[in-house]
């Protein structure tokens, strides 16, 4: 048995201090106050720090297989660890891509030998392998990529995506214009780029992104299926999710809240995200929809390039960036400036990511649950550093940010696997999470 002792957890509405009792089997047993401490195998003081449910990453790339120079299933999952993630979600737009059931079960067993936290998966969609969809078994949702991105999973033809918005799986869309990304490329091409950021707003604007949200919500009308939006990045997409609030769920990346095309500029290549960093007024919408109840969940779209890869020219250059490790650390940051309280960081985190996919036993700590915990600690303060980054890519778009608030310890299914900024176990494997209706 592991008790966690002294620790602040979430009861109720209010957080108490409470001892958290671990069975043999990764679940929880009892939540006990004080007075009522009981022996254990292995014990953690946690005295003045909190523990919160592990949090849930829903938009990972962990590039395996095809391209394990940028990353793998090991790498990912120990700064998953590192960033108090506990369950990580991977994206289908790997080499080759997870669009067969065949390929979905090849990565189970990559996954399964190697991680360290909890898994699970998207599927990927094309425009002919509607059969494959509907034979994939346990996943979170199928991916449906509207605009290009890494990777050649794309779909443009409104036939092609009726089919896949009819299979009766969740979709989740990287919902931008390919019609305009390629119009507005085709402007820019013999333009020299001297700042990569700004150019890269320009090119994906904010018109591709509110022209293809719009069409991905009147397809999941029409197709009565269930969508869910990625990295929702734009002051127009936070107005229309207002108002399509309940019938469709988002998600915002950390990348999107903390920098702008305006602030990034220093970086380089190393700001090309897709979406693109937007404007300091679409950051402040952002905001506001986390606020107003309108974000349902925080997702790094953790997709790791190498330096080589990023410091090449600007249309050689791969988009996306890590986010694993950091996500935590920034929102802990936003949470001692009062940005938003450490409650609505648990419902972004693990509460709303459990509920939405529907992922088993995850999302609280309660008895009977998993026991997936994060315990942080609010007063630590610390420098985000390149050399302290686990991923394979060793860089962080955050390097030298200081911020307020640390992880002090991973535990995933009653076993620590990271604490005092080491991992301590690569032994014991996560398990796949089990998710509900899909």
């Amino acid at each position: 048995m592991l008790l966690i002792k002294n620790c602040k957890v979430l009861v109720g509405n209010d957080f108490l201090e409470r001892n958290i009792f671990v069975g043999d089997d990764g679940k929880v047993q009892r939540i006990a106050v004080a007075a009522e401490l009981k022996t254990a195998d292995e014990v953690v003081n946690a005295a003045g720090k909190y523990a919160l449910p592990g949090a849930i990453d829903v938009h990972v790339h962990c590039r395996e297989p095809g391209m394990t120079q940028k990353e793998d299933f090991l790498t990912a999952s120990r700064t998953a660890a590192a960033g108090g993630v506990t369950t990580i979600i991977d994206m289908p737009n790997t080499k080759p891509a997870t669009t067969t059931v065949a390929l979905l079960e090849e990565k189970r067993k990559l996954a399964a030998a190697k991680c360290i936290v909890n898994y699970g998966f998207h599927f990927g969609a094309t425009a002919g392998n509607i059969e494959e969809i509907k034979k994939a078994k346990n996943i979170a949702a199928v991916k449906v990529y509207m605009g290009s991105s890494t990777g050649d999973l794309l779909i443009t033809d409104e036939q092609a995506l009726n089919t896949v918005f009819s299979s009766g799986k969740r979709i989740a869309v990287h919902a931008e214009s390919e019609e305009l990304i390629r119009a507005n490329t085709e402007i820019f091409r013999n333009v020299e780029i001297k700042d990569a950021a700004e150019s890269h707003l320009m090119m994906r604007g904010t018109d591709a992104a509110k022209r293809e949200v719009a069409r991905a919500i009147e397809l999941a009308k029409r197709n009565k299926a269930r969508l869910h939006l990625c990295h929702m990045s734009t002051k127009e997409e936070a107005e229309i999710m207002a108002s399509a609030k309940g019938a469709v769920t988002c998600e915002i990346t950390p990348h999107h809240l903390f920098l702008t095309a305006e602030s990034a500029g220093e970086l380089g290549n190393y700001a090309k995200v897709n979406p693109p960093l937007r404007t300091k007024e679409d950051v402040a919408a952002l905001w506001n929809a986390i606020t107003d109840g309108v974000v349902d969940m925080v997702a790094t779209d953790h997709a790791p390039h190498t330096r080589e890869e990023k410091e090449k020219d600007y249309w050689e250059a791969p988009s996306g960036m890590p986010g694993l490790q950091t996500m935590m650390p920034l929102m802990l940051d936003a949470v001692n400036k009062n940005r938003l309280s450490l409650q609505q960081l648990i419902k972004l985190t693990s509460g709303s990511p459990a509920v939405v996919f529907g992922i088993k036993n995850n999302g609280k700590i309660a008895v009977g649950m998993d026991a997936n915990i994060t315990l942080v600690d609010m007063k630590e303060e610390k420098t985000i550093k390149n050399e302290d980054m686990l991923t394979k890519c060793g860089w962080t778009p955050f390097n030298g940010w200081k911020v307020k608030g640390a992880v002090a310890a991973t535990i995933v299914n009653g076993k620590i696997i990271y604490s005092s900024g080491q991992i301590t176990d690569e032994k014991t494997k996560g398990k796949e999470a089990v998710f509900n209706g899909n």
